[in-house]
């Protein structure tokens, strides 16, 4: 019997999939009904929730933070946590600017930052594979040692330290500018971005040999190796996802705000990961989805707006977001599919 038809009758087991199907449609039916529980609860609480307006910067600081948890997900469901993408979204932000005062046609330079994000994720994944035991601080390691050297770079001849100023290009600013339009729509082009390549996303994850090869080695690495898959090559390859993502969020970021901050991408430190979890995809690896990730950006986006249409303020917001995740992974860790893994 070949791997592939090994494969495919793995993957075909009823009863398998009617279990995975199940477990997966529970999450999203928790995070569906959360959601409409707090756009009620905001339509009834803060005048002009449900604006246009409002409704906008939503989606823009969804997209946002939807576009930064890719990456984050695909390494959970490896089973792993990627603490660097904070600080590659810090880097890209402030290297790009520098990089447009150098000369670089715009187009150029955001190439070479995708470029030089996915090169950083996949030294990453690749320290990250070989000493998994630490993964979890080796990712950290090299988000500071990307992002320290991204400040040493751009402060030379400046006075500036952590930010970088240069003209940024009209249609940058309009692919992520609150007012941006959409072939003459009045949605932030980021949004259709976002859209795109999470739809994409979803369908690679679902249809391919390579998504499929994540959930296997996030289930069971025993059997994704007899399936010949190969960890090293997903791990790198996934983690190097992480990193394109992540510079593309700094990029993006750069044409909201109009100049570079290194520490742009600090909230989105554990906010990817919160998604992540209220979205229901297990931190164990193997089980979840970005469908479900997309939910949970959601809910955190609807719900931080809330908070802050009732005057809470920051900390409070976090104590709020804090209180909601405690519950959920409560709730997640009583499905079969998290239970069996533990």
């Amino acid at each position: 019997m070949t791997v592939f038809r090994l494969f495919s009758q793995l993957k075909l087991a009823p009863a398998s999939r009617l279990h995975d199907s199940l477990s997966e449609n529970r999450a999203i039916a928790i995070g569906t009904a959360l959601l409409i529980m707090l756009v009620v609860c905001g339509a009834l609480t803060v005048s002009g929730f449900l604006s246009f307006q409002n409704a906008r910067s939503i989606l823009l600081l969804a997209a946002f933070l939807g576009l930064a948890s890719i990456g984050q997900t695909m390494v959970s469901l490896l089973g792993g946590l990627d603490l660097s993408i904070p600080f590659v979204i810090g880097a890209a932000n402030i290297l790009l600017p520098r990089l447009l005062n150098n000369g670089i046609p715009p187009a150029a330079a955001i190439i070479i930052i995708l470029a030089l994000g996915m090169v950083v994720g996949c030294i990453n994944g690749l320290l990250s594979y070989r000493l998994q035991g630490q993964a979890l601080i080796m990712s950290l390691g090299v988000g500071f040692a990307v992002v320290g050297a991204t400040e040493i770079y751009t402060a030379l001849g400046s006075a500036f330290g952590g930010n970088s100023f240069a003209p940024v290009p009209a249609w940058l600013t309009n692919f992520s500018a609150f007012n941006g339009k959409f072939f003459g729509l009045p949605i932030p082009p980021v949004v259709i971005i976002w859209l795109v390549i999470s739809l994409a996303i979803i369908w690679v994850m679902k249809n391919t040999w390579f998504g499929r090869g994540i959930y296997a080695l996030g289930g069971s690495r025993t059997a994704a190796s007899r399936l010949q898959i190969s960890e090293i090559r997903t791990w790198t390859a996934v983690h190097g996802i992480a990193g394109v993502m992540s510079a593309l969020t700094g990029v993006l970021l750069l044409g909201f705000s109009g100049g570079g901050y290194v520490g742009v991408g600090d909230p989105y430190l554990f906010s990817t990961v919160a998604a992540v979890v209220i979205g229901g995809t297990s931190l164990l690896g193997g089980a979840g989805g970005y469908g479900a990730t997309v939910l949970g950006v959601l809910v955190l986006t609807v719900l931080s707006s809330l908070l802050v249409g009732m005057g809470m303020t920051y900390a409070g917001q976090q104590a709020v977001i804090g209180l909601l995740i405690v519950p959920m992974v409560a709730v997640y860790a009583r499905l079969p599919h998290i239970r069996n893994q533990i």
